[in-house]
C-alpha cells in the first residue's frame, strides 16, 4: 500500500526518507512544495494531492510533512492515521517529534518504521507492542550498542501480539480498577495584540468572557532566522490542562456489565485548533 515515506521541513528539505516496496525518485516531493507555495499556512496544504502516476498523502505535524507515497487509490483516512501514528511513536520514544530529535535517532527511527510497516502494510503501531522489540533510546543503550555494535531490536514476540487487545500484554492484572475520560475542547480563533497592556485576548463566540483566560509570552527567533515583518502573523499552539473553557463538568460516570467498582475520572484539556494572533 505505502511505497515510500518522507519527511520534509517547512523550509523543503527532505530529511529522511524510507522506501518498502520499491525506491520512488525525491522529485515525487516537488508537487508538496508547489502546494506548500500556494498554502496560506503549512496546515492548509492539501492533504492528499493526486499527482501522474502517484498519490501524495500528507500529515503536518511538529513543523514537519510527513509525506507517504501511494501508486494505487486506497482510503486515505487510513493512511493520514497511520502517519499520526508515526509521530507519536517518534514524540513517545524521543520527548519530542523533531527534526532534531529524529537524526539524533536515525537508527531507532529506521527500525522503528520497519517494524511499524510490513511490506507497505501497517503492522504494529501500538507503543506497547513496539517498546517490547525496540528498546527506547538512553544515554547509556546508545554508548553500550555502539562499542558493541548490538541493536535496539528485541529477539523474542511481544507479548502484546498475542492478546486480543494489542495495547495491553497478556497476563495482566491490577490491583486497583481506574476508568479515566479525557474531555477535549479546541479552540480556533483569532487574537489581537494589545500593545498597551501586552496581554492576549481574544473572543470566541458565546462563551463567557471572564471564563476565558488571558496568556500572556515573549517571541524569540531562532539564531540565523531572519527579521519577521513588522506585524507578523503568528500561529500558535497551546495547551492548557485541567480546563474546559466552555465551562462543560461531567458531573456522574456510570459504568455497566463489569462485577468491580472501579475509580472513576475525568480529565479536562483545552486545545489551540487553528489559532492565530495578529500583532
Amino acid at each position: 500500500m505505502i511505497h515510500s515515506l518522507f519527511l520534509v521541513s517547512t523550509a523543503g528539505h527532505i530529511f529522511l526518507e524510507k522506501h518498502w516496496k520499491s525506491v520512488i525518485s525525491r522529485s515525487v516531493c516537488d508537487y508538496l512544495f508547489e502546494a506548500q507555495g500556494k498554502a496560506s499556512a503549512p496546515e492548509n496544504v492539501p492533504p492528499v494531492i493526486a499527482t501522474p502516476h502517484h498519490y501524495l498523502i500528507s500529515v503536518y505535524r511538529d513543523r514537519i510533512f510527513f509525506v507517504a507515497v501511494i501508486q494505487t487509490e486506497v482510503p486515505p483516512l487510513f493512511v493520514i492515521e497511520f502517519l499520526h501514528r508515526v509521530a507519536e511513536t517518534f514524540q513517545d520514544y524521543f520527548g519530542e517529534c523533531s527534526e532534531a530529535s529524529i537524526k539524533d535517532n536515525v537508527v531507532i527511527v529506521y527500525e522503528l518504521l520497519e517494524e511499524m510497516l510490513d511490506n507497505g502494510f501497517p503492522l504494529a503501531t501500538e507503543a506497547n507492542i513496539l517498546k517490547e522489540m525496540i528498546k527506547p533510546p538512553t544515554i547509556l543503550r546508545s554508548v553500550v550498542n555502539t562499542i558493541t555494535g548490538s541493536s535496539n531490536v528485541g529477539g523474542t514476540l511481544p507479548t502484546g501480539q498475542l492478546s486480543n487487545i494489542p495495547w495491553r500484554r497478556t497476563g495482566v492484572k491490577y490491583t486497583n480498577n481506574e476508568a479515566y475520560f479525557d474531555v477535549v475542547e479546541e479552540i480556533d480563533g483569532t487574537s489581537t495584540y494589545d500593545p498597551v497592556t501586552k496581554v492576549l485576548v481574544w473572543d470566541i463566540g458565546k462563551l463567557n468572557q471572564q471564563k476565558v483566560p488571558n496568556l500572556k509570552g515573549s517571541l524569540s527567533l531562532q539564531s540565523g532566522a531572519p527579521r519577521p515583518d513588522e506585524n507578523p502573523t503568528l500561529n500558535i499552539d497551546l495547551r492548557i490542562q485541567q480546563l474546559a473553557i466552555s465551562g462543560l463538568k461531567v458531573n456522574r460516570l456510570n459504568m455497566f456489565g463489569e462485577k468491580y467498582k472501579p475509580f472513576k475520572g475525568v480529565k479536562y484539556v483545552t486545545k489551540a485548533g487553528k489559532f492565530q494572533v495578529r500583532t
